[in-house]
């Protein structure tokens, strides 16, 4: 098993799965600024849908030893996958799906909406609520917001999909992270790093690092790991109310229950899958304990499901790791966008939005227009170069499709 291409750099080589050529010149500059930091071990893995980011590269994996960068996580923290095979079969949708989706936007909060009322099941998180007076004090006014926004979508790229697999069953799937709470810790860290004097030399001011054993990387750590965790629980709460939508309509719905954790938890795993692709995790790899982000990255440990998702409509991926060591255990967390979101309006019209999301039933106003599948690398393509990464268990095809 080995990368499509290796490209060097001042200080460790890149290794890439995809061809270098289809990548912008600003993204692989970017992959070359990461790989020269002096904290790097071994390696840079760059996934076959890997694109400029902000600060640092999307679909980056990147290794160091007792550092790590907050802008090689990006700002939207634990961000990720969530999806469930539910007892539905294709049989059991109308036609017609519009009130549906209607009933699923009222339920779950999209773009800058919040819930207006804090529910029960929110409350009841205390381990949740307790840790959060122990983030950053500059985070402190933040409580009652990161409250309200826990079980919503957000905007972008985030969407909720009803979807059906090969065998017609049907499966809830959402894309969605930390809120606006991730992106306030990591803009307060990113920040924080910046200011550090070890950080004064480096090429780029933007991958600015934490050094194990300070104060500094100690807060991080602390804020990345609620961060997370609130990441995860935002997805979990958003099924719950997905699933409260669709039982108006189905009410005989069932899913399952969550499964056990890390690979090879069985068929359980399988039908309700959970994973980031914007973290830090403590692992071992060539020889050595290391802090690896993955930034548009998922783990992909042999025997591991994840999610890769296609574009607004043009379908996903289940699949399951296989293990790859070049690759630090990772695979691409989905399409990964080919252009800007205002080269996206600029190009496309909202009759081909319309044409692009045939038979999906979704939003078609200007107000998503640079969510178009034109906008994003063709989902097959990037599943081709992750052929020795992971092995595809399920394609599903989306039938409804919320977004921000």
């Amino acid at each position: 098993m080995s990368p499509v291409a290796r490209l060097k750099s001042e200080r460790a080589p890149i290794l890439m799965w995809t061809r270098p050529e289809g990548v912008e010149s600003a993204a692989l500059d970017q992959l070359r600024a990461i790989a020269s930091l002096p904290y790097i071990h071994h390696h840079v893995a760059a996934m076959p849908d890997v694109h400029l980011g902000k600060g640092a590269t999307v679909g980056s994996v990147v290794a160091m030893r007792d550092a790590v960068s907050p802008a090689a996580v990006g700002v939207d923290i634990g961000c990720g996958m969530a999806a469930l095979r539910t007892n539905l079969t294709a049989s059991d949708l109308p036609d017609d799906l519009g009130e549906v989706r209607s009933a699923i936007e009222a339920a779950i909060p999209v773009g800058h909406r919040h819930h207006t009322t804090i529910s029960t099941r929110v409350r009841r998180q205390d381990d949740l609520w307790d840790a959060f007076s122990r983030l950053h004090p500059k985070a402190s006014g933040l409580l009652g917001r990161a409250m309200g926004q826990l079980g919503t979508l957000g905007s972008g790229n985030h969407f909720i999909e009803l979807c059906l697999d090969a065998d017609d069953a049907v499966w809830m799937m959402l894309h969605s992270g930390s809120r606006n709470i991730g992106k306030s810790l990591a803009d307060i860290h990113i920040g924080i790093a910046k200011g550090l004097t070890h950080n004064v030399g480096l090429p780029d001011r933007d991958l600015a690092v934490f050094l194990a054993g300070t104060p500094e990387m100690a807060t991080y750590r602390n804020d990345l790991r609620w961060a997370q965790d609130y990441a995860r629980r935002n997805r979990e709460t958003m099924l719950a109310l997905f699933a409260g939508a669709l039982r108006r309509f189905f009410p005989a719905l069932r899913v399952p229950c969550p499964p056990a954790e890390g690979p090879h938890a069985g068929d359980a795993a399988f039908a309700n899958v959970n994973c980031h692709h914007n973290y830090v995790a403590e692992e071992h790899h060539y020889g050595a304990d290391v802090l690896v982000t993955r930034k548009g990255a998922i783990s992909a440990r042999s025997g591991e499901y994840g999610i890769i998702p296609g574009s607004m409509g043009t379908g996903s991926f289940l699949v399951r790791g296989l293990g790859n060591q070049e690759a630090f255990e990772s695979a691409p967390h989905g399409a990964g966008r080919k252009m800007s979101r205002t080269k996206a309006r600029k190009t496309f019209t909202v009759d081909d939005l319309k044409a692009q999301t045939a038979g999906v039933e979704c939003r078609t106003d200007p107000g998503v227009l640079d969510e178009i599948p034109g906008a994003y690398k063709d989902i097959d393509e990037v599943i081709g170069y992750s052929g020795d990464l992971v092995e595809v268990v399920a394609r599903l095809r989306a039938v409804l499709c919320v977004k921000g």
